[in-house]
């Protein structure tokens, strides 16, 4: 055997072990980010829009407890979601430790108070006499709420972009309720972009941390792109 076989024989063996290993890790951090943020958004537009609405007695300590869970600590939430989630916990009797549902719960609780607070800052720079005017052709107030969204759009882009970005690059959290776990096989069952990036840098292998950075990057580009240009509303050309 040759030098040169001798040396691209094992790059050929481990190819695949980590092709396998860079493919399931993107996997499980777009599955486990986009479901959380698109659970968020579902839950935090409604909250935004009630409080943007309506005047309530308590509205402005609601609006600083939204807005402290902004940067809520994420080791904190991943302690509570374990404890949720562990067998004495009122979500014991799903079997979600070390899951990437579990990881789903943390980015989830996350990112809700960061759409929900930014949402809620759109919805209130759209000018009153938008929603009269909805209210005063006859519009119900799903219709008044629909007109706002429209108004409010790009802000709301802009909070679910905020909510995508602290849940994909979240690391304590989904460490705690996630495990970081691998498969023998070299397939990610738990480990995410931000996790296999402190583990592969912490041991050394700074080419496999530099590509997966440089993919988390892509990745982040390519979303902001997707939501920016669908909440323009006008297919991008502007």
């Amino acid at each position: 055997m040759t030098v040169e076989s001798s040396l691209v024989t094992p790059l050929l063996l481990e190819f695949p072990f980590e092709w396998t290993y860079l493919r399931s890790i993107v996997r499980v951090s777009l599955y486990v980010s986009l479901v959380a943020v698109a659970l968020s958004t579902l839950c935090s537009l409604p909250i935004a829009l009630a409080v943007g609405f309506t005047e309530f007695r308590g509205k402005t300590l609601l609006t600083s407890v939204i807005n402290t869970g902004m940067g809520f600590p994420s080791v904190v939430v991943g302690l509570v979601v374990l404890f949720a989630v562990s067998n004495q916990g009122p979500l014991g009797s799903f079997d979600l430790v070390f899951t990437a549902e579990a990881m789903i719960v943390s980015q989830f609780v996350l990112a809700t108070p960061v759409i929900t607070g930014v949402s809620l800052a759109a919805v209130s720079s759209v000018e009153r006499t938008v929603r009269d005017a909805a209210f005063a052709m006859g519009g119900t107030r799903v219709d008044v709420a629909l007109v706002t969204i429209k108004e409010a759009r790009y802000g709301i882009a802009t909070a679910v972009l905020a909510g995508f970005g602290r849940a994909i690059s979240e690391v304590g959290s989904v460490l705690i309720v996630g495990g970081n776990i691998v498969g023998p096989d070299g397939t990610s069952k738990t480990r995410t972009l931000t996790t296999a990036i402190q583990l592969e840098a912490r041991q050394g292998r700074f080419e496999t941390a530099m590509m997966l950075g440089a993919i988390l990057v892509v990745l982040v580009l390519v979303v902001n792109a997707f939501v920016v240009r669908l909440g323009r509303g006008d297919g991008g050309y502007r």
